[in-house]
């Protein structure tokens, strides 16, 4: 009997799967299967043009983002044209850089388009507006329940996160324009690890907006981004930290076009779901109520949240054992951002095996995950703040 319902479950999930890959089959058009097509051959002059520059790990990577960028790209058409949009910006950028010498980083104040628009740091101050503007107009939809300033806002988060992208882009080309020994993917710093948060924490609520119908809660998910974003302009003012410099020895490594992107992935998911647990909290408490989307709703992009969140930071958390043990001999050392990693993994762990096992929901589920941005905060920024290990090259 338990063979039975064993093999019957794995035909139904085997089922699921296949009317899932009809499903998306049959929604896809010669659009996308062309940008499935162009990353491919991106990929190919990539590999032609700079094998040089790059071991078998890195080759690896690139092939792999084929196939991921494409299935992201067709299951979610936004992110698609994200993607070209912010290629095709990024390209134009690299044309104005171009001088009959080659690519000079000096055009970045003589090319009108690279100074107002296009450098990375100019696309960065565009993303930060953005994101302002666009907090303030989900504001106001909020406590004015006015629908076009929330589609407004939806659009200009949009923008925010297109020209965010390509200054991401530039910022890696003009890196590689210092000298190739100096060039390296832009998420080695706290700078720029904070555009990283800011990008990634938009996107997915954009997702979960479009997914829920629900653009209220932009209004509260948009103040974590714009704390960052204020983090990102003191940090360029006080620090001169928008300026490019070479890595240091222990962060050259393919282990960080991984380890980093899916840490914040972590990062931001978390932080979504903490300023969702705010809205919850208020509307449990008769707060907004007529204006704010169903606990349930809220209580379900939580756990969402956390669960995409917590697998991230897992698969984040094993890949920096394996780059520790490469770097430095060992795959844990108890230095304090591993033990901060651990603490946030081992708190959001708890959150899901209660939830999953006891059935965790309503105001201690949304009070916990608020108490978990605050952990994960002093794990990102804390650490590097007040404590010195082996990751004291992100320090402030």
């Amino acid at each position: 009997m338990e063979t039975e319902y064993i093999s019957s479950t794995q035909g139904g999930l085997g089922q699921s799967i296949k009317r899932l890959a009809q499903k998306l089959a049959q929604s896809l058009t010669w659009f996308d299967y062309l940008f499935a097509i162009a990353l491919l051959l991106g990929a190919i002059y990539a590999e032609y043009r700079f094998s040089d520059f790059m071991d078998v790990y890195e080759q690896t990577i690139l092939f792999a983002c084929v196939p991921s960028f494409a299935l992201i790209g067709w299951l979610w058409k936004p992110m698609r044209n994200l993607m070209i949009g912010s290629t095709v910006l990024a390209l134009l950028a690299v044309y104005f850089y171009q001088t009959p010498e080659g690519g000079q980083l000096a055009r970045a104040e003589q090319a009108f388009f690279l100074k107002y628009m296009l450098s990375s740091q100019s696309a960065i101050l565009w993303m930060s507006v953005f994101f302002c503007l666009s907090t303030l107009f989900y504001t106001i939809a909020l406590i004015k329940n006015a629908t076009s300033f929330g589609a407004t806002a939806t659009k200009l988060s949009w923008a925010a996160v297109y020209i965010g992208l390509t200054g991401m882009l530039v910022r890696w080309y003009e890196s590689y324009l210092m000298g190739p020994d100096i060039g390296h993917i832009p998420v080695s710093n706290l700078y720029e690890v904070f555009i990283l948060f800011c990008l990634i924490t938009a996107i997915f609520h954009l997702y979960y907006e479009a997914r829920y119908q629900s653009v209220v809660l932009g209004a509260f998910i948009l103040w974590i981004i714009v704390a960052a974003v204020a983090f990102i302009l003191w940090y360029s003012v006080s620090r001169d930290a928008h300026q490019i410099q070479p890595l240091v020895p222990a962060l050259q490594s393919w282990w960080m076009k991984i380890h980093v992107p899916a840490n914040f992935i972590g990062y931001g998911t978390f932080a979504l779901a903490a300023m969702v647990a705010i809205a919850y909290i208020l509307k449990s408490k008769n707060i907004l109520a007529n204006r704010l989307p169903s606990l349930e709703l809220m209580d379900d992009l939580m756990y969402k949240a956390i669960a995409v969140g917590f697998a991230f930071f897992t698969i984040a958390t094993i890949l920096g054992a394996l780059w520790a043990a490469e770097a430095w001999g060992g795959y844990w050392s108890w230095d304090p951002k591993e033990t901060w990693a651990l603490i946030v993994w081992l708190n959001y762990a708890a959150w899901l095996h209660m939830r999953l096992m006891k059935g965790l929901r309503g105001v201690v589920a949304a009070w916990w995950a608020i108490v978990g941005l605050f952990v994960t905060t002093f794990a990102f920024l804390g650490v590097n703040m007040f404590l010195s290990g082996l990751h004291s090259y992100g320090t402030l």
